[in-house]
């Protein structure tokens, strides 16, 4: 008989122990933990049971001696994904793409799948039959067939991992997506599917079978109520690559990110638009995250800032009004509440206006969440604006970090920022002095403006 025996797994952090315990000592969390029983057995790998080709070394080798032929990556023809991948899915590769519910993680990579018409791809779902996503698949409008007029898309749904590995061996296919990692379930750990034992069980198995088979595999992820994946951490660890999909499913915009990327830069960014027929690229961001509005109102500036290396002009609003209940409220929206409170306190100190008995409301439109601290500038001006009920030009933008003794200090990649403006026909850019170090403003068209300290860049502004 096997020995077995039984542990108590918090499903928030993954710490064990002996006993049952009402509050975790690692994460702190209040009952989190669950029963999982471990069997003590030997048992072959999960993928190719029997006669499994892994090579192990015998001897360290050389730096030098070690041979190496770059392969080529699937493209997706998503010039989104691409990017955000690094050129494309490299094979062999695991991709973990978490996101909350009804974010558009399924549609993006059922989209894929079916674009993807020269490769034969297997789209496992364990949340969804088989009639759902092809409802699905017939309102994306997209033609997954190839020259012989085969559909190259094949659905699954199944839960088990070991009846997947069966399909796997008998399809062949070149890519696999499976939706979701928190529905698979091994015969080899007896506690419940989305567990931590189930998921990192699973996970080593596909990645094995990834690496083995040189087939990139997909993984669609849960995400927990502090928005961090769902598994936990362990299931991060364990993958090549880590995208999280985000945005306000109220809203058409989302935005791909990439927290871990074996294969490519982490500081790219992808957008898309959820539409009717599923969600669009958006090339050119900049254009759809500023305002058609008529006429200019008070409060509202552009901001100059990078996700990524991607430039992007963003739009800022700002309301300031009369305190009326005691304490002035300050409220942020995709922007640090601590750095507002710090500029406030800078356009108080430094350039005299009295917001301390203001409320004071601001906004980054477009759902986005911004930490570059070049968009400070803007948000001054913007909340300055406000204040004087002095509406600032929709024909110019800011870029600049404002320091606490109020002096506007350079930023990065100047000259990207001043293209994007230029691009979207603005006619004027407000930056630090410090930035024209090195700086050719004779080949822009748009007017530049230096200053050094914000009270200057306001008087003259705003007078």
């Amino acid at each position: 008989m096997a020995k077995s025996k039984t542990i108590y797994v918090c499903q928030n952090c993954g710490a064990s122990s002996p006993k049952w315990l009402g509050k975790c000592p690692a994460c702190g969390e209040w009952n989190t933990y669950v029963e999982e029983i471990i069997a003590k057995e030997s048992k072959q790998p999960q993928w190719r049971q029997e006669g499994s080709a892994i090579k192990t070394t015998t001897r360290p080798l050389s730096i030098h001696e070690i041979s190496f032929h770059p392969e080529s990556r699937i493209d997706t023809f998503d010039q989104e994904l691409n990017r955000v991948l690094g050129g494309g899915i490299m094979p062999g590769s695991l991709v973990l793409i978490g996101g909350e519910p009804g974010i558009g993680k399924s549609t993006l990579m059922l989209q894929i799948a079916l674009t993807l018409s020269q490769y034969k791809v297997l789209y496992v779902s364990g949340e969804e039959s088989e009639q759902q996503i092809k409802m699905r698949a017939d309102r994306l409008h997209i033609q997954a067939t190839n020259g012989l007029g085969e559909a190259d898309c094949y659905v699954l749904g199944e839960t088990s991992l070991p009846n997947i590995f069966k399909q796997i061996e008998l399809l062949k296919p070149d890519i696999v997506v499976i939706d979701s990692i928190q529905t698979l379930q091994s015969d080899y750990v007896e506690s419940a599917a989305g567990s931590v034992s189930q998921v990192r069980e699973c996970t080593a198995a596909l990645m094995k079978f990834a690496k083995e088979s040189n087939t990139p595999v997909m993984l669609i992820g849960h995400i927990t109520k502090e928005g961090s994946i769902a598994g936990p951490k362990v299931l991060e660890h364990m993958v090549d690559t880590v995208l999280q999909f985000e945005g306000d499913r109220h809203m058409a915009y989302r935005i791909l990110r990439t927290t871990k990327n074996r294969f490519g830069s982490t500081a790219e960014l992808g957008i898309y638009e959820m539409t009717d027929a599923g969600l669009r690229q958006v090339t050119n961001p900049s254009e759809i995250l500023i305002s058609q509005r008529e006429g200019d109102l008070s409060g509202i500036t552009i901001g100059a800032t990078l996700e990524g290396n991607r430039p992007l002009l963003i739009e800022i609003q700002s309301l300031v009004s009369t305190a009326t209940y005691g304490t002035p409220q300050r409220s942020s929206t995709g922007f640090d509440a601590k750095r507002l409170n710090m500029l406030l306190a800078v356009l108080e100190k430094r350039v005299g206006y009295r917001l301390g008995v203001q409320d004071v409301f601001l906004n980054i439109a477009g759902g986005l969440k911004v930490e570059d601290p070049a968009i400070d500038l803007a948000v001054c001006t913007s909340i300055v604006s406000s204040f004087l009920d002095r509406p600032i030009s929709g024909r110019v933008c800011f870029t600049a970090e404002v320091g606490l003794g109020g002096e506007i200090r350079a930023v990065n990649r100047i000259e990207s920022r001043i293209t994007e403006a230029e691009k979207l026909g603005f006619d004027k850019i407000y930056l630090s002095k410090f930035n024209l170090k090195g700086l050719d403003s004779k080949k822009y068209k748009i007017d530049i403006k230096s200053y050094s300290k914000l009270e200057e860049l306001i008087e003259e502004l705003m007078h």
